[in-house]
């Protein structure tokens, strides 16, 4: 390390959000704050496990999707710790000149975000960090404008993510995702999963007093709030489901599991 460069607490003594994930996930960059927060989910909702990889598997579905039909610029918006495949591996295997920007606020993503950088020769992968509460920071970050042309549609990734930004009475959650919408120019699309209460409220509500006792603010939102989120914007396909029910591969993968076990909703997007 260069002696001028600062000293990143990487803060191993505290459950982070992105590290849970990584463990619920099958990883191995987490710590045992992370592991026992995420047994203590475990606890209280057993299907945590296969929440986490369904909604890992959306994400893979809907950048196949949006790649195939021809978008070349995402942004990936709370990355969390890189399990490949990523954003870039997926997007750039079926468009090798797609560029890719990560954010994410875990100091241990960026310590990791050699790996996000991998990508093809003909695109361009990037990673600021920073924190979604602060969208014109992101939009603004000289390493997206570097990599991104925000006069061109991109495909923004939501993924699991705005579940951990509480309104507390003023709208915040909608109020960034309009803020990033804003931003960005016709024909762009918004790919979003969401974990909700409405199928287990008291395993979910549960799941929220471990998350406040590892320092972590969740909140829960309904189908209707969830579809607020895409306001102004067309639903694509399948429109909003559950995770699992989002343009399954085989009709078989909308079923094997239950609405409860998925507990997260999922849709995709595009600006008019």
């Amino acid at each position: 390390m260069n002696e001028h460069e600062p000293v990143v607490d990487l803060q191993l003594d505290r459950a982070h959000s992105a590290r849970i994930y990584d463990y619920l996930l099958g990883g191995k960059t987490n710590f045992l704050a992370d592991r026992m927060a995420a047994g203590r989910v475990l606890g209280v909702f057993p299907a945590a496990l296969v929440a986490a990889r369904i909604n890992r598997e959306f994400m893979h579905r809907a950048t196949r999707y949006l790649a195939t039909a021809g978008l070349r610029q995402f942004l990936d918006i709370g990355t969390g710790i890189p399990t490949p495949p990523n954003v870039h591996e997926i997007a750039q295997g079926i468009a090798p000149d797609a560029r890719v920007v990560y954010t994410d606020n875990d100091p241990i993503v960026l310590a990791h975000a050699a790996a996000l950088l991998r990508g093809t020769p003909e695109g361009r992968t990037a990673y600021v960090p920073a924190d979604v509460t602060d969208p014109g920071g992101i939009l603004s970050a000289p390493q997206l404008l570097a990599t991104l042309d925000l006069t061109r549609p991109v495909a923004l990734s939501l993924n699991a993510l705005m579940h951990f930004v509480t309104d507390d009475g003023r709208e915040r959650a909608h109020t960034v995702v309009e803020t990033l919408k804003a931003a960005l120019p016709s024909g762009s699309t918004l790919a979003m999963t969401h974990a909700t209460a409405d199928y287990s409220p008291d395993a979910m509500n549960r799941i929220i007093g471990v998350y406040r006792d590892a320092g972590t603010e969740l909140q829960f939102r309904t189908r209707a709030e969830f579809s607020r989120f895409f306001d102004g914007w067309e639903l694509l396909d399948s429109g909003i489901t559950l995770s699992h029910q989002w343009c399954p591969e085989r009709p078989e993968d909308a079923t094997h599991v239950t609405d409860a076990e998925a507990a997260c909703y999922a849709a995709v997007a595009r600006k008019p």
